[in-house]
């Protein structure tokens, strides 16, 4: 009976051992393939888009970063802070246009830089302010225009960017088809193909939701000028009625 056991207690051992070592091997070569899995999927990804292809990721990194830019400043409360034009409006109701001047020139926002033009001739025919006004005005269009304007630019080259990886990728393909000859296969080509293929979907992707961008920020700076616009017309107003 004891000898039954013991036998018994030893196949279980030894049955143990070597499922344990047959789990360890199993476990440590899948490790490795595992390990390995990702990194040949990122290698095999940026091989398959090429140079084009990787120079399209980093403009869209650039591009995101652009417009989160646009979010947090192409916005009236950087270009004509609330508590600045109550503070002008202020001056100008008690007539102090030297220290409206002075906190102008303290505060150097798009707002105070267009009143600062137009204080600057007070004195000058109604005109002539005007005149300063709306040429200060133009200019601080320009820089919000010029500012918006480059997400149009990229807008522009994604897809130019698409078609150059899709004219490689093709030049590619053929490179492969006449180099081979008779025994071409479809698998030799296939990363040409899938490189330009991808390009092309890449620079759709990053285009199509930076034209809306584009179009969505370059209105938003159109409404802000015009804001300004109506605020400084009402400020100098008052010396067009001076005058008649």
């Amino acid at each position: 009976m004891n000898s039954d056991l013991k036998r018994t207690l030893r196949a279980l051992a030894v049955a143990g051992l070597v499922g344990g070592i047959l789990c360890s091997t199993t476990l440590a070569q899948g490790a490795p393939a595992a390990a390995k899995e990702e990194p040949n999927t990122i290698m095999w990804f940026l091989g398959a888009i090429g140079w084009v292809g990787i120079v399209q990721l980093i403009q869209s990194i650039v591009v995101f970063a652009m417009v989160i830019e646009h979010f947090v400043n192409v916005k009236r409360e950087k270009f004509a802070p609330p508590e600045v034009i109550e503070e002008i409006e202020v001056l100008f109701e008690e007539g102090n246009y030297q220290e409206a001047l002075e906190f102008c020139e303290q505060h150097d926002v798009a707002f105070s830089r267009i009143v600062a033009a137009g204080i600057q001739k007070i004195g000058h025919s109604f005109e002539v302010i005007e005149k300063s006004v709306e040429e200060m005005e133009d200019e601080e269009a320009i820089k919000l225009g010029q500012k918006v304007g480059w997400l149009g630019v990229h807008a522009a080259i994604a897809p130019m960017l698409g078609l150059l990886g899709t004219v490689t990728g093709m030049v590619g393909a053929f490179d492969t088809i006449a180099s081979a000859g008779e025994t071409v296969k479809p698998a030799d080509f296939a990363d040409d193909i899938s490189q330009a293929l991808l390009t092309t979907v890449i620079g759709l992707v990053i285009a199509i939701p930076i034209s809306a961008f584009y179009v969505y920020f370059k209105n938003r700076a159109t409404k802000i000028g015009l804001e300004m616009g109506a605020i400084c017309e009402e400020l100098f107003d008052r010396f067009r009625a001076k005058q008649s």
